[in-house]
């Protein structure tokens, strides 16, 4: 478009652009209709979907593709409307002469196949399962043959007998074959009572075979139990097999009633099944083969979600949909899908969950208080508290949630925001049964996770919370959880707003010194030799001012190495290696502790200054012990200085794991405990190391696939100049890679060492510290840890956190099993005590190897 800028001719263009702007998009009309379909029940199905079934009827050679696209886009990201999408279907599948033959129902049911083969061949397992509740509503509605759909759900009971099937793969088609049963359950036992209980006994086999690695998810740690069976939470593939063998034995007589089922109204019209499931067959998994180096495959991550996933209880019996029933059962799988499939909406998602009553049996949630409903018989559970202990349990699920954490907690703000007044409550009493449960074996990282929704929550709603409920627990050790909880907690909240303004909203026990929980200044840093008192304070004041002056990074190594030369003949009993590589660091950073921005102009600055400094391991530890003292006041900052200085390579991932075993020099805040923190370091350090090696991994195999395409353009290129009969006499000559590839090979294999120097140093420092610590380890010891001092509560801390690295890091783990068994595994290989098992045990777990 021209622009013109005199007169009429600039007021007109401004009128089209503002015509354009405001003009809404042309929608074909199978567009609208698709539309249509997917609006389908918004604001009321029992109006809209005889309306709709007419409209579909008097089209004039309807598109069928259009109305199978809408369906099946409905069922899959709707899935609170399924019953509805089948009655819909059900309405539309006999012709005016009654036959079903080739109606349209009939022709849009045969599309929606070819969609469900279509999510089958790429294991979309969501819209997989989502398909099989749709095709048992339509086995219950009569519209699919009873032995088609007994068939399809078989096919899913095959794989579990599938050798060396991953856990994910048979967790998702157990999952598939049970939901189908639970919903289409009376019309398959009627037909087939003997093909239901195989079914049944399919994934009961599974269960039990499969269940023996389950303790290292779950969210209660009892150390002394191993079979991941505790009281406050619930494996998923548990609860749906617990749910379907009773279903089984009741011959399914409650699945009609908890189920929604609008395609049952009687509407004179009867159905004989017209349409059989064709069989299939569930593809296998893509495994994609690592290109070996050195004999060992160099690792991409794999998926880390081969494990079970378990459901928290956060509420009593009665308050929340129990999943013991199948209308709790079902309530829960909707509302997960639904936390799901809306991720990229969160408002979206809010809105839609405080909406669920309407899409499920009359009494399943507990009116409003201004409804005009009228009390029905069910069991009335608590709307609010059931989707927070959904959401939280998927926000807690181990090794990692499926989405963002961000993502679980600004769901439940916006929930907060569209009904303050019945999600507050329920929030509160979810941070109340957490919070008890610290102590009582919450998982640290699912503690961690806690404390960071907390804290983000409290500062969208001003930080106000009833501290004064927890002073009496001021009194416990030091190291408790809860102790832990709340110092890491006021410390979040100090860092999302600022000390003074924290402060006002703690009572008086928070804020004297015994209790520990707040610092008696506002984070900041602490150089050293900032006053003229301190030791060594004009040796410093000179360096800190050639920095500050953006001096030459040569001319600063030769004023460092003056500097050392003299303080060597003044320090006789210092060591001044130390002491000049603490000068150079914390004046470093002091510069640099004015924002993110100067920080990493300065480090960029001085790099070949770091690099003179940091010439050993021993070396490299005096520079991170210097940058954690001077940002002993503000942790995150050591964390964010570690990873730089292990992003421009002046430390390795090896040196802040010896680091965070450490003891350091100061008691007080490094009194060689594997906490929150220093966990933090050590996952930061072992993500840098698996990092380098997945790019590093890209790296190789884009130039390998560069170099084959070129060699392969070369060939062609050369056959078509040449004889035949010459080029086939012609020798081939040996493949070379061009230096670049060779580069690349190269460090690869240098970067997959540091890889299993820094796994196998996290293992044998963990090894190290726990393997003799049996006497914790009993359930007498358990019983009595209301009278645990420090010592103990470390140990158990400790415990947790080793479990966490074993489970987060498996697949690393696995691919290097025997080296890093040989290497730290070894020194506990002939020990019998419960440590020394407790060790092994998690280790065969983690690498999927037999007790």
């Amino acid at each position: 478009m021209s622009y013109r800028y005199n007169g009429g001719g600039r007021r007109r263009n401004y009128r089209d652009d503002h015509d354009d702007r405001f003009h809404e998009p042309f929608e074909t009309p199978e567009e609208r209709l698709k539309k249509n379909i997917i609006k389908f029940g918004d604001v009321d199905t029992e109006v809209e979907a005889p309306r709709l079934s007419k409209h579909l009827r008097e089209i004039e050679s309807p598109s069928i593709v259009t109305i199978a696209d809408g369906i099946r886009i409905g069922f899959t990201e709707q899935p609170y409307k399924i019953p509805h999408y089948v009655a819909l279907l059900r309405s539309i599948s006999q012709d005016a002469d009654g036959s079903t033959e080739n109606s349209l129902g009939k022709q849009v049911l045969d599309d929606i196949w070819k969609g469900f083969q279509a999510f089958l061949d790429k294991l979309a397992w969501r819209e997989v399962r989502l398909s099989i509740h749709f095709f048992a509503h339509l086995a219950s509605a009569g519209l699919i043959s009873i032995h088609s759909m007994l068939s399809l759900l078989q096919s899913f009971t095959a794989v579990l007998e599938e050798f060396g099937v991953s856990h994910n793969r048979a967790k998702n088609a157990a999952l598939c074959a049970a939901e189908g049963l639970l919903i289409a359950g009376p019309s398959l036992k009627a037909h087939s009572p003997a093909e239901v209980t195989a079914l049944v006994s399919a994934i009961e086999t599974h269960v039990e075979a499969s269940s023996a690695n389950n303790f290292l998810v779950c969210p209660i740690v009892h150390l002394y139990e191993r079979s991941g069976a505790v009281e406050g939470a619930d494996e998923v593939l548990d609860i749906a097999l617990a749910l379907a063998k009773s279903l089984e034995k009741m011959e399914f007589s409650e699945a009609s009633k908890a189920i929604v089922q609008p395609y049952e109204k009687d509407d004179g019209i009867t159905f004989t099944p017209f349409f059989d499931l064709p069989s299939v067959l569930v593809p296998p998994e893509v495994i994609e083969l690592d290109h070996l180096t050195n004999g060992e495959a160099s690792t991409s991550p794999q998926k880390n979600d081969d494990w079970a996933e378990y459901k928290l209880h956060l509420f009593d019996s009665g308050v929340t949909a129990e999943s013991t029933t199948i209308l709790g059962y079902t309530t829960n799988a909707l509302i997960s899908d639904i936390i799901d499939i809306f991720e990229v909406n969160r408002k979206e998602c809010a809105r839609i969950l405080l909406e669920l009553p309407r899409w499920c049996p009359p009494g399943t949630f507990k009116p409003r208080a201004n409804s005009p409903d009228t009390v029905v018989d069910g069991p009335c559970w608590q709307l609010e508290s059931t989707l927070m202990e959904n959401i939280l349990s998927k926000l807690f699920t181990l090794p990692k949630p499926n989405h963002k954490a961000v993502y679980y907690v600004a769901l439940i703000t916006e929930l907060c925001k569209l009904s303050p007044s019945t999600t507050g409550p329920s929030v509160g009493k979810s941070i109340r049964r957490l919070y008890g449960l610290l102590g009582d074996g919450l998982d640290v990282e699912i503690a961690q996770r806690f404390v960071t929704w907390f804290a983000t929550h409290m500062s969208n709603f001003g930080f106000q919370w009833v501290w004064k409920e927890w002073i009496p627990d001021l009194q416990l050790v030091s190291h408790h959880p809860k102790r832990n909880f709340i110092r890491r907690s006021i410390e979040i909240e100090i860092r999302l707003a600022y000390y003074d303004r924290i402060i006002k909203t703690l009572p008086e026990p928070y804020l004297g010194s015994e209790a520990e929980t707040v610092p008696d200044q506002a984070p900041a840093p602490e150089y050293e030799y900032d006053e003229p008192s301190k030791p060594h304070h004009d040796t410093a004041q000179s360096l800190l001012g050639l920095l500050k002056g953006r001096t030459k990074a040569d001319e600063v190594i030769t004023h460092i190495e003056t500097l050392k030369n003299d303080l060597a003949e003044s320090e006789i009993n210092a060591n001044v290696d130390t002491l000049i590589r603490s000068m150079a660091i914390q004046s470093l950073l002091h510069i640099g502790s004015r924002s993110f921005s100067h920080f990493l102009n300065a480090i960029e600055r001085y790099l070949p200054v770091l690099r003179h400094l940091a010439p050993t391991s021993d070396a490299k530890l005096d520079i991170l012990l210097a940058a954690a003292d001077f940002w002993r006041r503000q942790r995150q900052m050591v964390l964010i200085v570690f990873d730089k200085l292990m992003q421009y390579q002046i430390v390795d991932p090896s040196d802040v794991i010896a680091w965070a075993f450490s003891k350091g020099s100061n008691a007080s805040t490094s009194p060689c405990r594997i906490d929150a923190f220093r966990w933090g370091l050590i996952e930061s350090a072992l993500d840098k190391a698996n990092g380098r090696v997945a790019i590093a991994r890209r790296k190789v195999v884009a130039l390998r696939k560069e170099e084959d395409e070129s060699r392969a353009r070369a060939t062609a290129s050369g056959n078509m100049e040449v004889d035949a009969d010459v080029a086939a006499e012609t020798e081939e000559a040996p493949v070379v890679d061009s230096p670049a590839l060779t580069n690349a090979v190269k460090a690869q294999t240098t970067l997959i060492k540091e890889q299993k120097a820094v796994l196998s140093n996290t293992l044998g420092k963990f090894i190290d510290k726990l393997k003799d610590t049996s006497s914790i380890l009993s359930e007498k010891a358990w019983q009595n840890r209301a009278n645990w001092e420090d010592a103990e509560w470390e140990t158990w801390e400790t415990w947790a956190f080793y479990r966490n690295f074993c489970r987060l890091y498996a697949p690393y783990l696995r691919t290097y099993a025997e080296t890093l068994g040989s290497v730290s595994i070894s020194k506990i290989a002939g020990s019998s005590d419960e440590a020394s098992l407790l060790l092994k045990k998690i280790w065969n777990a983690s690498t999927g190897q037999e007790a």
